[in-house]
């Protein structure tokens, strides 16, 4: 089965299986689950986790010697560049850890993930893990995945069409500006990561969290301004950060924008409401090199603690179960899911307001 013909982008629509009742692919679930667990799919690789964090490490610790070898040289811009991609592969895995694919231990998986995410790549675990695991229980779900909840850009013709000025604007054109905006997502992200930290409510290792990432950001910000001029300072940082969001977004943008999104209302068996509302990146190793495993995200939310070099084999599972069932499996290239997005978000743009329009003219048009 393929692709974005089977499932137009964007479309809201029921997503009911269409040979079978919900019963028979909570049943099939059941199915895969058996062959997952007697193909030892959810082993973990500790081999795995171990060579790529200490890859990572040799390539931060190039990267930082890089940054003093270089000195005051606008060549520095380079290593802002790499160090936003290798933060980037640390959050990929800091959310493998979170998911509990790295380790058997829980508590073990949350230490190494939260410092990761806080010492190493500088955003609040305890914020990420509980945005991302309401994501996991209900994706694409109106009302109750938060990542489609409006944030700048508009997921849900609802959202668009109540933005009005600037926003309005922005809007509009939302498909065309989706990547230009993602320069800023790095700073969105470190920002609501320590919001999340002083909110009144209950947050678990809060100030654990909140001294590893002053002294990351202190030492980070001192080594910078240390080293560089005031203007290349600024602007090593900039990259960096623009860097780190593209990537991101990039990298997590595929996965669910442009597919079915559920109404509030709707029932979906588990098996149903993963596959259908979740998209894979075909290109096999060097897609899951680059998006940290991303690249499979239906068995990623079929088996969330699945370890990375696993889900290559889950896949031809989960195909053929697919297929015996008739429910579509959504598999594109890279570069195709990122049109469909776009031309996803610029449909859902069309939704706002014209910034120009004025209110009293629209009155007196409609007496």
């Amino acid at each position: 089965m393929d692709n974005a013909s089977i499932l137009p982008a964007g479309t809201i629509r029921r997503t009911k299986p269409r040979t079978s009742a919900p019963g028979d692919t909570t049943r099939s679930f059941a199915a895969v689950s058996r062959v997952v667990k007697e193909t030892n799919l959810l082993e973990r690789t500790r081999l795995f986790y171990i060579l790529l964090f200490s890859g990572l490490m040799l390539a931060l610790g190039g990267a930082v010697t890089g940054f003093i070898l270089l000195g005051d040289s606008w060549f520095q811009l380079l290593i802002a560049a790499a160090l936003g991609l290798i933060f980037t592969q640390f959050a990929f895995l800091a959310h493998e850890a979170s998911h509990r694919q790295v380790f058997i231990s829980g508590p073990a998986n949350d230490r190494a993930g939260r410092f990761v995410a806080t010492a190493i790549v500088g955003i609040s675990y305890a914020w990420w893990m509980n945005k991302h695991s309401r994501h996991h229980a209900n994706p694409n779900k109106v009302g109750k995945d938060p990542d489609i909840d409006v944030d700048t850009i508009s997921f849900q013709e609802a959202d668009a069409a109540k933005a009005t000025g600037l926003l309005a604007l922005i809007t509009r054109k939302q498909g065309y500006l989706f990547f230009p905006l993602l320069t800023l997502e790095g700073l969105n992200l470190h920002f609501l990561g320590l919001k999340a930290l002083f909110v009144r409510e209950p947050v678990k290792g809060r100030w654990i969290e909140l001294s590893a990432i002053v002294v990351r950001f202190a030492v980070y910000f001192g080594a910078i301004f240390w080293l560089l001029p005031l203007g290349m300072a600024f602007a090593f940082i900039g990259v960096q950060l623009a860097v780190f969001g593209v990537y991101m977004g990039a990298s997590f943008a595929p996965n669910h924008k442009g597919m079915p999104l559920v109404g509030p209302e709707e029932k979906l068996d588990f098996f149903a409401k993963q596959v259908r509302t979740s998209r894979n990146i075909s290109g096999g190793i060097w897609a899951s090199a680059l998006m940290g495993g991303l690249n499979y995200q239906i068995e990623h939310h079929l088996f969330p603690n699945m370890p990375r070099p696993h889900l290559a084999k889950a896949r031809d599972i989960v195909r053929e179960h697919c297929a015996t069932l008739g429910v579509p499996y959504t598999e594109t290239t890279l570069l195709q899911s990122y049109g469909i997005v776009i031309a996803y978000l610029n449909r859902v743009g069309l939704s706002a307001r014209d910034p120009f329009d004025c209110p009293m003219v629209n009155q007196f048009r409609r007496s």
